[in-house]
């Protein structure tokens, strides 16, 4: 693969990444539980080894391991990415914590944003982050409050660049006027479209759209149906909307449709669902993830699919002439 061919940046950063990123959630939070700690970095360190360059992690993406530990992303992370620092982009995000009801507790006061740099740092064994993202916006703290926490932290050479994850446009506006943002993160997929209204507002800021749940927690791959048997209690895909037998039969129309494009071009479901975010919009960067490197092989090769602007048009169609079962998912990644 050629890697200048696929490159993309971070928006105003001018950092350089792989156009797939790797979302590493997955190996230690929600999708059963967690990987032992130097399988999950084996994993990661595969995906550098076959040309990924941007890493997604997040200091609450934490699961239990069999001895009642607590396993943390970040530090599998880091385990792999530190021998090839200087090759790689990592990201991870501040200001949210997991409850046992799957609810969400927000905080981005500045002292809990200055404890959990910190925190991320030491966790991922380096003495930089390169983009540190809010992770969801905290109603009881203001933008500008949280852009002038980040702009202290790139002074103090503890960050390069900050986003925000499922923001706002009057949100961005306002953190951004204080302190660029170089990317958002925010769910999108042929089911969750939304969010295609706030790429005006990234182009007029040069913001990036890192892309998260781009396969729709792997419905779009075709592989998962509500007869498939999740991984128990640390696998929260059981209860996603997609997985109802009433929500999966009201999207299977979009099952077929990547079904003949993918025939058409030799490719699979998943790298066709992938192709079109990457040939769709120079913005976007995808993070699709996965435990199993053969999975994260066949996602890159979706930078070599390439569909013609009459293709993605005509998938554009077909998806706005879908009665789509509204897609929401689990609200953690």
């Amino acid at each position: 693969m050629d890697e200048m061919k696929t490159a993309r940046v971070l928006g105003n950063s001018g950092i350089e990444v792989s156009a797939l990123g790797m979302g590493c959630m997955g190996l230690t939070h929600a999708s059963g539980d967690p990987l032992p700690r130097e399988q999950a970095a084996r994993v990661v360190r595969e995906a550098h080894e076959m040309g990924y360059t941007f890493f997604d992690t997040a200091e609450c993406y934490v699961g239990v391991n069999p001895d009642g530990s607590t396993a943390y992303n970040e530090e599998a992370v880091g385990d792999a990415l530190c021998p090839v620092r200087d090759e790689v982009v990592i990201a991870t995000k501040f200001g949210v914590q997991h409850n046992l009801d799957l609810t969400l507790s927000l905080d981005s006061r500045p002292e809990t944003i200055r404890a959990s740099v910190d925190g991320s740092l030491k966790r991922l064994g380096v003495d930089c982050i390169d983009l540190y993202y809010q992770h969801r916006i905290d109603p009881k703290v203001e933008p500008e409050e949280v852009a002038g926490v980040m702009a202290e932290l790139i002074e103090a050479g503890k960050i390069r660049a900050w986003g925000i994850s499922e923001t706002t446009e009057d949100y961005l506006r306002r953190a951004h006027a204080v302190c660029p943002v170089a990317a958002v993160q925010m769910r999108y997929s042929m089911l969750a479209r939304w969010n295609e209204s706030l790429l005006p507002v990234l182009y007029e800021l040069d913001v990036a759209f890192v892309a998260f749940s781009p396969m729709a927690n792997g419905f779009l791959t075709g592989a998962y149906s509500p007869a498939t048997s999740f991984e128990g209690s640390q696998d929260y895909r059981a209860g996603m909307p997609q997985y109802t037998e009433e929500g999966y039969e009201k999207n299977r129309a979009v099952l077929g449709l990547l079904g003949d494009i993918a025939r058409e071009h030799g490719a699979t479901m998943a790298q066709v669902s992938l192709a079109w975010m990457l040939c769709r919009n120079p913005r976007i960067v995808p993070i699709p993830g996965s435990r199993k490197p053969e999975r994260l092989r066949e996602n890159l090769a979706s930078c070599d699919v390439v569909l013609s602007p009459e293709e993605v048009a005509r998938i554009d169609i077909a998806l706005d002439g879908m009665d789509l079962a509204v897609f929401g998912g689990h609200r953690a990644e």
